[in-house]
């Protein structure tokens, strides 16, 4: 949180009749905004009740769709997060962030050397999107979709009324958020983004 950085971590697992090793790992890391989530101290607190049971969210925030432009440096990656280290591990050739997110980190003093600008359809005109793309072995640009189904989003708050008749509000309880992303991301070769061509 104190950089304000967000990490997501997919584990894809491959398949063996198409050449692929057993898995395949990506990260992405966005700017983490303040509003996105509850303050940690409030989810340091949190005690769940019946831990097993299936939630389902009350609040459904829609799909946002990030152009991952650049990438992060993994050797480098801890001056941005500590967290970097351990959650992208198995990732550390795939871990992809935007060029407005690291300027932002840029202006609270990270330093830039962790960061490499990527190849851009705009810069290269014959780089295509990976589920066009008739060669396995091109460039292109790949596609990655994933839902969190269940987050602790905000803070509730109820009222209530003192003897005098005043009213006051007071923490409550949790309000839960579903959130879809689809990141877009450059790979050297198709062969690393096959699901692309299923959808």
């Amino acid at each position: 949180l104190h950089q304000e950085v967000k990490i997501f971590r997919a584990l894809i697992l491959g398949e063996l009749e198409r050449g692929q090793s057993q898995f395949q790992a990506l990260c992405f890391v966005t700017r983490l905004h303040r509003n996105e989530i509850i303050p940690s101290e409030s989810m340091a607190k949190l005690r769940q009740k019946n831990p097993r049971t299936v939630r389902q969210a009350e609040e459904v925030r829609g799909w946002e769709h990030l152009s991952m432009d650049v990438a992060v440096n993994f050797s480098k990656g801890a001056q941005l997060s500590s967290h970097i280290h351990n959650v992208c591990a198995e990732a550390k050739e795939a871990i992809y962030t935007r060029e407005e997110d690291v300027k932002f980190w840029l202006e609270k003093g990270v330093d830039g050397s962790m960061f490499e600008v990527l190849p851009q359809g705009s810069d290269v005109p014959e780089l295509q999107r990976c589920r066009l793309c008739p060669d396995r072995w091109k460039p292109c640009i790949c596609s990655y979709s994933l839902s969190i189904e269940w987050y602790p989003c905000m803070l509730k708050y109820c009222r209530s009324r003192d003897a005098g008749g005043k009213v006051s509000s007071y923490k409550c309880g949790i309000r839960s958020c579903q959130k879809g992303y689809t990141f877009d991301y450059y790979v050297p070769q198709k062969q690393l983004c096959l699901w692309d061509e299923e959808t």
